[in-house]
């Protein structure tokens, strides 16, 4: 008896612009962002950039920055994927925005710990902490971090994950998730890109 073989359409990848967010220094050669921006485009998705300084961080001008590349998104259909430093960035952004765009999903990469006391980056510590303000920011947002993350030595799960009542994905050994750490390609972020659900795995 012959098999009938149902034709059943795949589910269309995510095609939402991107806001890619770098951290402070993400200047580097090979850095993963880089490399999900051309995995992006090359995909025939819009990816935006904020012009930050990345070398001399400054609070105010990274802002001023970070919401030019947010003008003209559609309000929730759009993701933010930002790393480190750039992380701390967006929650200073939902804190004191007023009439930006709303992300559909936030990705929120290894966030220095609110306790830092790094002179060079010290005017974005302590982050703002609300949780209502930063869901009010997007549809969802999720953390992912590190066991051995230097710059975050109490856990991403502890400095952000709990006071922020979010999920945190934790990676056993990956450092700062940067090149140091092996992170070049990054399979699991640009896979992240493709889908519509929150979790990161």
């Amino acid at each position: 008896m012959p098999t009938t073989v149902l034709d059943v359409p795949r589910r269309p990848s995510r095609s939402v612009p991107t806001v890619v967010i770098p951290g402070w220094q993400r200047s580097e050669p090979g850095h993963w962002q880089l490399w999900l921006a051309e995995q992006l485009v090359t995909a025939g998705r819009d990816v935006r950039h904020p012009a930050l300084d990345v070398e001399s961080p400054d609070l105010a001008s990274w802002l001023v920055a970070l919401r030019a590349s947010l003008e003209g998104l559609p309000p929730g259909e759009f993701d933010v994927v930002a790393h480190s430093l750039g992380a701390v960035l967006w929650l200073h952004h939902v804190a004191t925005a007023h009439e930006c765009p709303r992300a559909g999903r936030v990705l929120l990469v290894a966030p220095p710990s609110p306790q830092t006391t790094i002179a060079e980056i010290a005017a974005f510590f302590p982050p703002p902490m609300d949780v209502d303000t930063v869901r009010r920011g997007a549809d969802g947002t999720v953390l992912v971090g590190t066991s051995d993350d230097s710059y975050t030595p109490e856990g991403v799960a502890a400095a952000y994950g709990r006071p922020l009542k979010m999920p945190a994905t934790i990676i056993e050994g990956g450092g700062h998730l940067n090149v140091d750490s092996g992170y070049g390609q990054w399979p699991a972020v640009l896979d992240w890109c493709g889908r519509d659900n929150l979790a990161f795995f």
